[in-house]
């Protein structure tokens, strides 16, 4: 007779499986696997499965020399029908929003009856991708009972900080919420061997909904400073003096910052998944919606912006060439999920301009599912390359970039985070945005 999932996990004998080996899911692995458990990891994409087997990585958190270190505990594979093998499956699939910000629940639908198909009795199955409240117990729990076997069902959101040296998923609370208490229990076992503490609430919706909180409460009050932002800048003076005077304050006061719009794949859609839900109670999220109106329109300030500049020197977007820097969505990082970057290079080229992009992490553009259109060709940064551009555009401010040597050869500096700060010569040519 197998062991009860909680022996397992206490003898370290669990094997965990892991569903989607990306940004979320591949540090999953490397936290469990480290820990001593073995691991199992499942994606239905060929090129990553190869790269693992190979002890390789795509993804800068998580570098081929951490890789090699439990190496000998990690498997990865696309044949799902090993699920079976697995005593917890933990789901990192992805949850965008459909043009029209419907929730996308497609790839959690088919997760869940690939699962259902080779359920076995006490395995626990844990859903960690962001989503609205209820969908573990209503989309989840329906497709894996047509098994007929008894299983375990809990909800507890990924709290990954892309590119923080500080916090690793092992040193970030965990929020652990079941279908029943043996479900959260069995899943709150599971991720207290791993890390530094659990916090268990009292259903899956509570779970689902903290995560929800956490980017909303994000998503609301940047788009709080992108609008002072503009407001200050008609005014006359800077966002930026203004947040660091108030951050002063030892109490009462958080800093958010403004910049060209959000990205990653959690603060610019997980507030649509609550406002989308909530009209199931008649109710209207009216601050989310106006926070997801405000940082949509970010982008559109910037391009504004640059023909504000372009205005002064007698030029224009159309048959001009730009330079943009930074394709990930926040700096020192390779994740260009959502990254506003892909919007503002869509403006300009809609504009009549020929784009030019560069970042650190990427040789080439990334493949975006919604920015496939984009022309735009990545280049070596060189001098040559920015006296070229009429304008350059910086969207990510990596700090492997050399902001005065950037300002020094540019013609125009449209800076949208404020990553000019230090420079003083050829402070002319920069340009807030």
């Amino acid at each position: 007779m197998t062991a009860p999932i909680e022996q397992l996990i206490k003898s370290r004998k669990a094997v965990v499986g892991i569903i989607g080996l990306g940004y979320v899911g591949l540090p999953l692995v490397r936290l469990f696997a480290l820990e001593g458990f073995r691991v199992m990891g499942f994606d239905i994409d060929p090129a990553k499965i190869e790269r693992l087997q190979k002890g390789e990585s795509y993804i800068k958190s998580v570098p081929a020399a951490v890789i090699k270190k439990f190496r000998k505990r990690f498997e990865a594979t696309s044949d799902f029908t090993r699920l079976k093998e697995a005593d917890a499956i933990i789901i990192c699939v992805p949850t965008p929003l459909h043009e029209d910000s419907r929730p996308d629940l497609s790839f959690i639908r088919t997760t869940a009856r690939t699962i259902c198909e080779n359920l076995r009795k006490g395995q626990l199955v844990i859903l960690e991708s962001t989503t609205y409240p209820g969908t573990t117990r209503e989309i989840m729990k329906p497709e894996l009972d047509k098994a007929g076997v008894d299983y375990l069902l809990a909800f507890s959101p990924e709290r990954e900080d892309p590119g923080n040296k500080k916090f690793t998923n092992a040193d970030i609370p965990k929020v652990v919420g079941g279908i029943d208490e043996r479900s959260r229990k069995a899943a709150a076992a599971l991720y207290g061997s791993a890390v530094v503490r659990v916090v268990e609430v009292s259903s899956c919706e509570v779970a689902e909904a903290a995560k929800l909180l956490e980017n909303i409460y994000r998503c609301v009050n940047i788009a709080l400073v992108n609008e002072l932002k503009m407001c200050f800048e008609r005014m006359g003076f800077d966002i930026w003096e203004v947040i660091a005077a108030a951050s002063t304050k030892p109490f009462g006061f958080q800093p958010f910052y403004p910049g060209p719009g959000l990205g990653g794949h959690c603060i610019p859609l997980d507030p649509f998944y609550l406002s989308w839900k909530a009209k199931e109670y008649q109710f209207t999220t009216r601050f989310i919606d106006l926070a997801g109106e405000m940082n949509v329109q970010m982008p559109y300030y910037v391009i504004n912006r640059l023909e504000q500049a372009f205005r002064a020197r007698n030029k224009t977007i159309a048959g001009s060439r730009l330079l943009v820097l930074g394709l990930a969505y926040k700096k020192d990082i390779d994740d260009p999920r959502e990254s506003p970057a892909f919007k503002v290079i869509e403006l300009l080229e809609q504009k009549g301009a020929t784009v030019a992009c560069h970042d650190p992490s990427f040789k080439k553009l990334p493949p975006m599912r919604h920015y496939k259109h984009i022309k735009a060709k990545t280049v070596e940064l060189t001098e040559k390359a920015l006296r070229d551009a009429d304008a350059t555009v910086i969207v990510t401010d990596h700090t492997a970039y050399d902001y005065a040597w950037i300002v020094k050869h540019a013609t125009v500096v449209i800076d949208t985070r404020n990553a000019c700060k230090d420079v003083s010569v050829g402070r002319e040519k920069v340009i807030k945005a």
